[in-house]
């Protein structure tokens, strides 16, 4: 399967700005339930999510590839 580019510039710049935010976000998540804010079973959950969310999507920035698109939807960015 080919990976070809189908995000302009600003959508990769967009892709890898969230993803920076969801492990930045991760590393909340991981903090919170190490301290006992959260559950521990609901913040680790919440902590490997957001961290693989957020490497998804700095992967597909760099790549250049968005999922969303490759399967027909039009983004707005």
């Amino acid at each position: 399967m080919a990976f070809e580019c189908n995000i302009d510039a600003r959508g990769k710049a967009a892709r890898i700005r969230l993803g920076i935010v969801g492990i930045i976000g991760s590393f909340l998540f991981a903090g919170a339930t190490l301290f006992g804010v959260l559950p521990t079973t609901i913040g680790w959950i919440m902590s490997g999510g957001s961290f693989l969310g957020g490497a998804f999507s700095i992967w597909e920035g760099r790549k250049g590839w968005c999922i969303v698109r490759a399967m027909g939807f039009k983004t707005k960015i």
